[in-house]
């Protein structure tokens, strides 16, 4: 699990910065918005777009990286959903868990 990107994803939600309905297959960052972000903000930042960490792959990558949670600018209902079920199937309990409660953070905050 990547703590920095769950307290940042935390932050957002307080902050009211997240959309409550996308297609996320849609609206997910792909390989060239992910280039444009890096290119303006550092590793640190990006990493903190992603709830986890790839084992075994290299700092300053972007297979480092992994369970995306929103478009770079806000949080994506939609997304944190895909990290639950993605995680639930690949067995990552605490991203599981921690996706989980901030779908549940968001939802209390977003009524």
């Amino acid at each position: 699990m990547n703590p920095a990107g769950v307290e940042q994803a935390g932050r957002l939600i307080d902050a009211r910065q997240y959309v409550l309905d996308s297609d996320w297959g849609d609206a997910q960052p792909r390989a060239e918005a992910q280039n444009d972000y890096l290119e303006r903000h550092s590793w640190q930042g990006y990493a903190a777009w992603h709830l986890g960490l790839t084992d075994g792959a290299a700092e300053e990558t972007k297979a480092r990286y992994a369970f995306v949670y929103g478009d770079f600018r806000r949080v994506h209902r939609t997304a944190l959903i895909a990290c639950v079920y993605r995680a639930s199937e690949w067995r990552h309990k605490e991203i599981e868990l921690a996706a989980h409660d901030l779908l549940q953070q968001l939802d209390a905050t977003s009524r």
